[in-house]
C-alpha cells in the first residue's frame, strides 16, 4: 500500500509531473461533459442543487425533463468526485515534494529550483497545486448558481471562464514540473506568444456569447444573451482569423530562430488545432449548429487552449521569472529501485 502512494507522499519532479497531466486530462474531461449537458439541452436535468430534485438526491424523473436529461446532468456532477480525489492528490503530493538535496529530498546537492525550471522552489508548486481544489470548490458554488438562475448565460459563460482558468493553472504547474532543455527563444517571439495567449482567451470568451445567444443554451426556456446571433458568431470567427495569423506568425518565428525541437513541435500543434478549430466553426455554423458537432468543436477549442498555453510556457522556459536570467536546466534523479 505504501509502495502504491509512494508517488504522492514521497513524489519525484517526473512522479509530481504525471500527476499535473491527470489534472489537465481531468479537467478537460469534465469541461467536454459540462458542454455536453449544455448542448444536449440537459442543463435542467437536475432542477436543484445540490441535490438533483427537491425530492431526490440521486438523478430521477422530474418534471419538463427526460430521465435521459436527468442522467446526463447528474452524470456531469458524479464525475466532479474523481475530479476531487485527482486535485487532492496533487496538492498533497506537491507538499511533500522536496527537491533534490532538501531535508526529506532525493539526495545529492541541493538546488532552489525544480526542474531547472524559473526558479520555481517547492513553495511555489504548492501554490499552483492548491489552485486544482480550490477550483473544484469554486465551481460548485458557480455550478449551483447557474442552476438556481435557470441557466442564466452569464453565469453559464463565467463558469466556463472560470474553467479555462483552472486548466491554466494545471498547464502551469505541469511547465513547472518540466525540465527544459532548449535554449531560450527571442523576446519578441515570446511576447508574441503571450498576446495569442490573450486572444485566445478572447475567443473562447467570445465563443461562450456565441452559445449563449443560439439555440443551443442549455434549455428551450433558458435566456439567452439579446444580441444578433450572425453579429456575435462574425466577431467570434475574426479573433479566429486573428489567432491563425499569430500562430503561423509564431511557427515561421520559432522555424527561423533556431529553436528547439519541443518549441516546433509545440508551434505545429497550434497551428494544427487552429485548422481543425476553423474547419468544424464554418461546418457547424452552415448546417445550422448540430448539437454532436458543436460539442466537438467546444471539446477541440478547450484542448487548443492547453496547446496555446503549453507554447508560451515552452517559449518563455528558458527564462527567471525573478532576475529575467537564463536557468540552468538541472534534472531530477529517479529513485534508485526504478
Amino acid at each position: 500500500m505504501l509502495e502504491l502512494l509512494r508517488p504522492v507522499l514521497s513524489p519525484t519532479l517526473p512522479q509530481l509531473r504525471r500527476l499535473a497531466l491527470a489534472g489537465i486530462v481531468a479537467d478537460v474531461v469534465i469541461m467536454s461533459t459540462g458542454a455536453a449537458v449544455r448542448l444536449s439541452a440537459s442543463g435542467l436535468g437536475c432542477p436543484d442543487w445540490p441535490r438533483c430534485s427537491k425530492a431526490d438526491v440521486v438523478a430521477s424523473h422530474n418534471a419538463g425533463q427526460t430521465l435521459l436529461n436527468t442522467w446526463i446532468e447528474f452524470g456531469n456532477r458524479l464525475l466532479n468526485f474523481p475530479l476531487v480525489a485527482i486535485a487532492a492528490l496533487i496538492f498533497i503530493a506537491a507538499v511533500r515534494y522536496r527537491p533534490a538535496g532538501a531535508p526529506g529530498g532525493p539526495g545529492g546537492m541541493a538546488s532552489p529550483q525544480t526542474g531547472g525550471h524559473r526558479g520555481v522552489g517547492p513553495r511555489g508548486l504548492v501554490l499552483l497545486a492548491a489552485i486544482q481544489p480550490l477550483g473544484v470548490i469554486a465551481q460548485a458554488v458557480v455550478g449551483g448558481i447557474v442552476v438556481i438562475t435557470k441557466l442564466n448565460p452569464a453565469m453559464v459563460s463565467v463558469h466556463f471562464l472560470l474553467s479555462i482558468g483552472i486548466v491554466a493553472a494545471a498547464v502551469l504547474l505541469y511547465a513547472r514540473c518540466t525540465v527544459f532543455e532548449e535554449p531560450p527563444v527571442r523576446g519578441d517571439l515570446r511576447i508574441l506568444s503571450a498576446l495569442l495567449v490573450a486572444v485566445t482567451g478572447a475567443m473562447v470568451a467570445a465563443g461562450t456569447v456565441v452559445t449563449g445567444t443560439g439555440p443551443l443554451a442549455g434549455h428551450a426556456d433558458t435566456p439567452r444573451y439579446h444580441l444578433p446571433l450572425a453579429g456575435v458568431t462574425q466577431l467570434h470567427a475574426d479573433i479566429g482569423w486573428l489567432m491563425s495569423g499569430l500562430s503561423v506568425a509564431l511557427l515561421i518565428g520559432v522555424r527561423l530562430s533556431h529553436a528547439g525541437p519541443r518549441a516546433r513541435r509545440a508551434s505545429w500543434w497550434v497551428v494544427g488545432g487552429l485548422f481543425v478549430q476553423g474547419t468544424l466553426g464554418y461546418v457547424q455554423y452552415f448546417n445550422h449548429l448540430p448539437a454532436g458537432l458543436v460539442w466537438v468543436h467546444v471539446t477541440t477549442a478547450v484542448m487548443l487552449w492547453v496547446a496555446v498555453l503549453w507554447l508560451f510556457f515552452t517559449l518563455s522556459s528558458g527564462i527567471r521569472l525573478d532576475t529575467g536570467q537564463v536557468a540552468v536546466p538541472q534534472r531530477e534523479p529517479e529513485p534508485a529501485d526504478r
